[in-house]
């Protein structure tokens, strides 16, 4: 990948820039432990000569749902979770660090293994199917996710390990990687972000050996489904997981932030989950969202092998806890190849205080773009990549700041503002110019709008 603040040249956008071979050279295509090395990836595109995307050595053909960009796939096996002494890794090593320390197993080997270089490119089934994502869900859409054909995509959680590492036999494990959305620009949302799951089984005998009188009790009854628990499950086999699992995270959050930390539970819904929450932790006055967890579906644990247990499940964001705990005010920071910010995450431990002091911040340029919308398929988030692609990481914040439906035609009109920085000198109005104007004439191109220029 060119360095991050690097300008980058204008480049014409094409929804089907695709179609010419592209190959990302990279991580292997799975790791069995977490000592597992992250090896640098090459990005090219080759001349076109055949309707297929290469990804990590292997070709997808594709079909009406490719939608990667040449951008996003230069992401792929940058593997920053796993470059020693970025903040992402030292996040990551934290989180490490507290597991194999605080949960040891019956040998007096850490309980939880981890695995951190499983390969982001996983089947439709992997990342929908197997969590029991109804076929119908939102979280599905074209619009949401980075699709390489009707079967592959970019994994859009981590969770879509879930199923394989259950099935391989595992019951306590940590799955760490690079996940893949399509948003909105803004200094907390990025297309590429690292996550790190959490799923634990337990046995009858594991979850009530420590219960006074506990022999009688049961993982499973046949009863109702309620807001509370599943179906399946006994009220004190889900009583027990849910204190379980909220106990590990508070422990987790709190062995990071330090003592004193503020924590509270939301109910939430997720559909490989029940019930399910979301962790908000009180920083410097301020509810954030760090994290979401939950009772695992019990028809997802049985299909992958695993009938005679019940779990939990957690899935948090490596660069919100990041940005919490070094102050990092803008997340394109994290793909910054400069100097200035990566030397200050060399330190000589993991645990080691860090107080990110901010790069020069050079003044802003903005630009407004509006355009009459074509009809109902056109979505924000096709816009916000476009926009990406073409400008790039000078592109700090893309925000809809007017819409506006005409009386007599109903037609429907965007207006955007798109604020341009770059971190390391000031940009000048003529480099803008030729980006905005390469953005507005894609516009019209490939997304059909009636430019108001």
């Amino acid at each position: 990948m060119a360095m991050l603040w690097k300008f980058m040249r204008v480049a014409k956008y094409s929804k089907t820039a695709l179609a010419p071979k592209i190959k990302v050279r990279g991580i292997p295509t799975h790791s069995r432990h977490s000592s597992s090395k992250s090896v640098p990836s090459d990005f090219a595109a080759n001349t076109p000569s055949s309707n297929t995307v290469e990804v990590l050595g292997k070709a997808y053909p594709q079909d009406d749902y490719s939608n990667v960009t040449e951008k996003i796939l230069s992401k792929v096996g940058k593997n920053l979770h796993n470059k020693k002494h970025h903040p992402l890794w030292l996040i990551k090593e934290q989180v490490k660090d507290h597991f194999y320390k605080q949960y040891i197993g019956r040998r007096g080997t850490p309980l939880f293994s981890v695995y951190d270089g499983l390969s982001p490119v996983v089947t439709i089934q992997q990342n929908f199917d197997s969590l029991l994502i109804p076929q119908n869900h939102a979280s599905r859409r074209k619009e949401d996710n980075y699709y390489l054909n009707r079967d592959h995509m970019l994994r859009a959680h981590t969770s879509a390990h879930q199923w394989d590492l259950i099935h391989s036999g595992l019951d306590a494990f940590l799955a760490v990687g690079d996940v893949y959305r399509r948003d909105t620009i803004d200094n907390t949302h990025y297309p590429v972000f690292h996550q790190m799951e959490g799923v634990r089984l337990f046995s009858c005998h594991e979850l009530f050996s420590n219960i006074k009188d506990g022999e009688g009790l049961q993982l499973f009854e046949q009863g109702h489904r309620t807001a509370h628990k599943q179906e399946c499950h006994t009220m004190e086999a889900v009583r027990l997981v849910e204190f379980n699992l909220k106990q590990v995270l508070t422990k987790l959050m709190t062995h990071i932030f330090g003592d004193g930390l503020q924590v509270r539970w939301v109910d939430c819904y997720f559909p490989f989950t029940h019930p399910s929450f979301e962790m908000e932790i009180n920083f410097q006055g301020e509810w954030l969202e760090v994290l979401g967890c939950g009772v695992m579906e019990q028809k997802l644990v049985n299909s992958a092998g695993a009938q005679d247990k019940i779990g939990w499940a957690f899935g948090l964001g490596l660069e919100r806890l990041a940005m919490i705990l070094y102050d990092i005010p803008d997340i394109r920071l994290f793909w910054s190849e400069d100097e200035r910010f990566l030397k200050q995450f060399i330190v000589p431990h993991i645990w080691q205080k860090i107080k990110f002091q901010p790069l020069s911040r050079y003044p802003p340029l903005i630009n407004d773009i509006s355009f009459w919308l074509p009809s109902e398929t056109y979505s924000k988030n096709d816009f916000y990549d476009l926009a990406r692609t073409i400008g790039g990481d000078l592109i700090e914040k893309v925000v809809l700041v007017d819409e506006f439906t005409h009386p007599k035609t109903q037609k429907v009109s965007h207006c955007y503002r798109i604020i341009y920085r770059h971190p390391e000198r000031t940009l000048t109005q003529d480099e803008v110019h030729r980006i905005h104007q390469a953005i507005e004439e894609s516009a019209v191109r490939e997304l059909g709008v009636e430019g108001r220029f």
